[in-house]
């Protein structure tokens, strides 16, 4: 892989003691990344392959906090009373999110669609 491609979403490391999992960028990748001759990989992806994601993200914190819930019933002293909470609370917290974006989804495309 040549290390001056860098995705735009990704920040460049030149230090391998930096926490991150972009390649090093040596000093001539960080000059051309400075004049902007930045390379971007195309992904491929669809706008319905990430909300695709999203939802099977959000399906996985709801199973994964019902199963440790359910674990927690069948038998009580191999799982952490805190640990089902911290999961039911991401689950609810990632439901919550992808209902507010749904929302706003559905609301800007009522918009696009009724203005003239």
């Amino acid at each position: 892989m040549d290390t001056s491609i860098i995705s735009t979403f990704q920040m460049a490391r030149n230090n391998a003691a930096h926490i991150g999992s972009a390649p090093l960028v040596g000093s001539a990748g960080l000059q051309s990344i400075k004049e902007g001759a930045v390379k971007t990989e195309k992904t491929g992806k669809s706008f319905e392959d990430y909300l695709l994601e999203a939802v099977d993200y959000v399906n996985d914190k709801q199973q994964a906090s019902s199963d440790m819930a359910e674990k927690l019933i069948v038998d009580p002293d191999s799982v952490d009373v805190h640990d089902v909470t911290i999961a039911m609370a991401e689950a609810q917290l990632s439901l919550s999110i992808a209902q507010t974006v749904i929302d706003r989804i559905t609301s800007a495309w009522n918009e696009i669609t009724t203005t003239r």
